[in-house]
């Protein structure tokens, strides 16, 4: 029998999963630090995480015992994954699940931003609304616009296809590849950074976070998009300035910005973001359907359990045992 630590309360199919496998599993009511989740992870031979569990160099030297990690995301930079592979400890995470769940959150932000919703619903919600107004909460019209893709894997085609096909927007995106099949679907083109950025008028985030992709979107970045334009990030904070982010808005440079990552996360309830109707911010809830969550704690359980047999993930970010 195996111990496996799960950190924090997720769908109850992960446990029921990997006691019918003959592990025992014990869920965190929740860690003071980094450090008491070292402790209790030195004591088990298999670790269901969250992304904002800080598994690096130094955890994982004091918890040699692990022998497979999963990640409960699509993300891993929360582990240090090249450290782990000279452990020869297998880091899992959930791909292809939670796609949709991901893409549409990034539509509804699109929808919501492009309609200024946030200052329409505090005018209802503050008793504000005497009547219809011909001149208030003017918006933007989606339709045939050009949407830039900033990081064109699963989700950032998701995406892209949903704004094509629903909306007949343009396609641009920037990819370290060219996406042929992609391309064919949604007549997308592939352009260098820059160009998207002039070109758009909205760009979405979904690529993952890299020393490349990190500030990706700086002062500089901003100031390339068009006036007028809307910035999508549903992939991870640390792409953008928020700094940066909040002058653009604030200057009226660009349009709005919907977010489901912030820099940092979770966010300072004291940040001037908070501040602009023209800033939509949801607390990290790309893949917070009912469906996503659940296939995302099966693929962590299928991941511990082929772990712990030394055969490959079902997500397999280090491929230990292929």
């Amino acid at each position: 029998m195996s111990n496996v630590l799960i950190t924090k309360e997720i769908p109850s199919t992960a446990k029921n999963y990997l006691e019918e496998k003959g592990h025992k599993v014990k869920i965190a009511c929740g860690f003071e630090d980094n450090k008491a989740l070292l402790e209790e992870a030195k004591k088990v031979d298999a670790l269901i995480t969250m992304l904002s569990d800080k598994i690096d160099q130094d955890f994982l030297s004091h918890a040699k015992n692990l022998k497979v990690i999963s990640n409960y995301a699509v993300g891993h930079n929360n582990i240090d994954s090249n450290f782990a592979t000279k452990l020869g400890i297998a880091i899992g995470n959930t791909p292809d699940v939670l796609t949709n769940a991901t893409a549409e959150l990034a539509m509804t932000l699109l929808f919501a931003v492009a309609r200024n919703a946030k200052s329409a619903m505090r005018n209802v919600s503050e008793g504000k609304w005497q009547g219809w107004e011909p001149m208030g909460f003017h918006g933007v019209e989606l339709n045939a616009k050009t949407i830039g893709i900033v990081g064109a894997g699963r989700i950032g085609q998701a995406m892209a296809k949903m704004c094509h096909h629903g909306l007949n927007m343009n396609i641009l995106y920037t990819a370290r590849s060219k996406k042929t099949e992609f391309e064919k679907q949604t007549k997308a083109q592939h352009v260098d950074f820059e160009n998207l950025l002039s070109q758009s008028d909205i760009v979405s985030v979904h690529c993952p976070l890299t020393e490349q992709t990190e500030l990706l979107f700086n002062d500089w970045a901003f100031k390339k998009m068009k006036k007028g334009s809307i910035f999508i990030n549903t992939a991870r904070g640390e792409v953008h300035d928020e700094g940066a982010l909040y002058d653009a808005l604030k200057s009226a440079h660009l349009f709005g910005a919907g977010l489901d990552v912030t820099n940092p996360e979770p966010m300072s309830p004291n940040s001037k973001l908070l501040e602009l109707d023209s800033a939509i911010i949801f607390p990290h809830i790309g893949s917070a359907t009912v469906k996503a969550r659940e296939e995302m704690a099966l693929v962590c359980a299928k991941n511990v359990d082929l772990g712990l047999q030394n055969k490959p993930l079902v997500g397999d970010v280090n491929n230990i045992y292929s």
